[in-house]
């Protein structure tokens, strides 16, 4: 292969990575940015990226616009901060007038909402972009029909036949195979309750989804698997459209079906039920994202919804660096009736550092070895 289609190929994968990557930074920042206009206080920086500036430009607020060298992040830096991770404050130098239009100087209520609008505006991106995508495009629907069954597996043991009918399970009506699909992968060895339509009639089973590692584009999932087979006759297939309402109530669910996902992910990997394998750095975000935008441009940007729930959840961790650390030293502020302490807040922004720093180096060296297993 040639150095040309090398660097072509490797474009392929950067091109994703960004577009993706700078949608969902974007939001999150301009929720932290607007939500402190509306409160009163000067955004100082909005910055997409790290590093060295690109390009900048002041607005008539007084606000710098910057795109900088590193794309793996932003910041929006407010009057008053000491620096971009709002780790710190500089009031004591400012003026009365600059005071007021500080975030340090802001009551407990306000620094919250302004920093809790970040993941928030990554959860309304995400329900954008899915409502989005089922109103313009919509959703193929396969009829939930088991059509063959894996020799072996444990849907075989349970007594499924070909040409059942799923309509049901654990009491919930089943109206596609990917619904049937999604409950089974996220229920590895817990037993579910099926009814089945067959012959006229419903059928009762039991069945345990069996715990299996799969390749997928952003690594090995652990997921529950059965070993059915759906239809590939055409008329159990069907391009559903959603009208307005529709679209916003399909986004609303499928940002619900991504946060429980992350959040049984997160868990797992806290209690060590889940390998810190699972987790992607950018390398592999970037790898899977190529890949997805091989499928199709609207795939991507579905994968943009499912990386701002993501993003938002992860901001959410009371981390000192992260949304919910600042979260939680507010509401440690309220129960005390007084801030932590300058020095317990420096040592919890260290801790928080040290933790987001070894996840990212490890992710940056893990990434790519999973890329070399697979």
């Amino acid at each position: 292969m040639s150095v040309f289609s090398n660097i072509w190929a490797f474009g392929g994968y950067v091109w994703p990575f960004l577009l993706v990557l700078g949608i969902v930074v974007f939001f999150h920042e301009l929720g932290h940015f607007m939500v402190g206009r509306w409160c009163g206080v000067k955004a100082d920086v909005f910055s997409l990226g790290f590093g060295p500036e690109i390009y900048g430009r002041v607005d008539r607020h007084g606000t710098r616009w910057r795109l900088a060298l590193i794309p793996l992040g932003g910041y929006v830096k407010f009057h008053g901060d000491a620096d971009a991770a709002s780790a710190g404050s500089e009031t004591s130098t400012l003026s009365e007038a600059e005071q007021r239009i500080s975030f340090a100087t802001q009551p407990v209520w306000k620094r919250a909402l302004i920093v809790a609008a970040g993941p928030f505006a990554n959860f309304i991106l995400a329900i954008v972009i899915f409502a989005g995508v089922a109103f313009f495009v919509g959703h193929g629907v396969m009829t939930p029909r088991v059509e063959a069954l894996r020799p072996g597996e444990v849907a075989e043991a349970a007594g499924f036949k070909p040409g059942d009918l799923i309509r049901s399970i654990n009491g919930k009506p089943i109206a596609s195979w990917t619904e049937m699909q999604r409950i089974a992968q996220s229920s590895a060895e817990v037993p579910l309750d099926f009814v089945v339509e067959r012959d006229g009639r419903d059928v009762a089973l039991t069945v345990t989804p069996k715990l299996r590692v799969i390749d997928t584009p952003f690594g090995k999932n652990r997921v529950g698997l059965i070993g059915l087979m759906g239809s590939s006759k055409a008329e159990d297939w069907s391009m559903k459209r959603f009208g307005p309402v529709e679209a916003v109530a399909q986004g609303v669910k499928e940002t619900v079906f991504v946060a429980e996902g992350t959040i049984n992910m997160i868990g797992k990997l806290l209690i060590g039920k889940e390998s810190m394998d699972q987790l992607s750095g950018p390398i592999g975000t970037a790898y899977a994202a190529g890949k997805i935008a091989e499928i199709s441009f609207s795939a991507l940007i579905v994968m943009a919804g499912w990386l701002s729930v993501s993003v938002g959840l992860f901001n959410l961790l009371p981390v000192p660096m992260l949304d919910g650390g600042h979260l939680f030293y507010y509401l440690c502020e309220v129960v005390r009736g007084r801030p932590l302490s300058e020095r317990t807040q420096e040592w919890g922004f260290r801790l928080g550092f040290a933790v987001m720093a070894s996840i990212f180096l490890f992710t940056m060296i893990n990434d790519p070895l999973k890329l070399l297993r697979g």
